[in-house]
């Protein structure tokens, strides 16, 4: 079966644009690539540091062989040229307020029904933790792999921020960065699936999904993640937007 990509789509000229520019400015290094599945309806979460960290992952998404997707934020839509280039290219706006986030867990489930990958950032923004650890994730993403009965594949990277520090508007082009990417095995869930998706059983997935993903970051970083995960309300932080760190 032929991979995603070539299948002709938007997505070709994208990649025509901006995958020389990204490879000019860093090189992949790429660990276990082979557990991302070339085919198929999943959740790929990954960890969140930095502004240019989805163009990162769909470079990732892309050198692997699928098609990049993502739950983005709302405002990024209302840039001119770049929300055409989302909307064309089936990127799912989300608005953190009210009931408008939950009509983008639908558009990202039918995504699912079609058989494609969604990436989905559990922490729902950049993370707060000083060290640029994993802090505590939202429940979007295991929700969406619960409901539609498909599995959760964790990713990681580091060397981004080398790229784009957090919150910065700059990029960094030279001298030529490296990043390091680990991709997981599934996530396994069996213990939450045909439950009642309470607000407790969704916590506890995410801790599991945020486990998984900070094991790898600790193997891309070569060190151990703080015991306790960053939880942005017990340092009086807002959950969305930009701090002072």
């Amino acid at each position: 079966m032929r991979s995603e990509k070539s299948h002709p789509s938007i997505f070709w000229i994208f990649a025509l644009l901006a995958v020389p520019l990204m490879n000019l400015a860093a090189r992949y290094e790429i660990r276990d690539g082979h557990k991302m599945p070339r085919h198929g309806a999943y959740v790929l979460a990954p960890n969140h540091y930095s502004e240019i960290d989805p163009v990162v992952v769909g470079v990732v998404a892309w050198k692997l062989g699928r098609y990049p997707r993502f739950l983005a934020k709302a405002s990024v839509f209302k840039v001119p040229v770049l929300g055409w280039a989302l909307r064309v290219s089936g990127q799912i706006p989300v608005d953190r307020h009210g009931n408008k986030s939950h009509s983008a867990i639908r558009a990202a489930e039918e995504l699912v029904e079609k058989g494609r990958m969604v990436v989905v950032y559990p922490e729902g923004s950049l993370t707060r933790d000083p060290d640029l650890w994993p802090m505590r994730g939202k429940t979007g993403a295991v929700r969406i792999a619960l409901e539609r009965g498909i599995p959760v594949i964790p990713v990681a990277h580091w060397g981004t921020q080398q790229l784009m520090a957090r919150y910065s508007k700059k990029i960094s082009l030279f001298p030529r960065k490296h990043i390091l990417v680990k991709v997981g095995d599934p996530v396994n869930l069996d213990a939450f699936r045909d439950k009642p998706l309470d607000t407790a059983s969704l916590n506890q997935a995410t801790a599991v999904v945020m486990d998984a993903i900070t094991a790898l970051l600790e193997d891309l970083r070569g060190e151990k993640a703080p015991a306790e995960r960053w939880n942005p309300s017990a340092h009086d932080q807002k959950e969305t937007g930009r701090f002072d760190s």
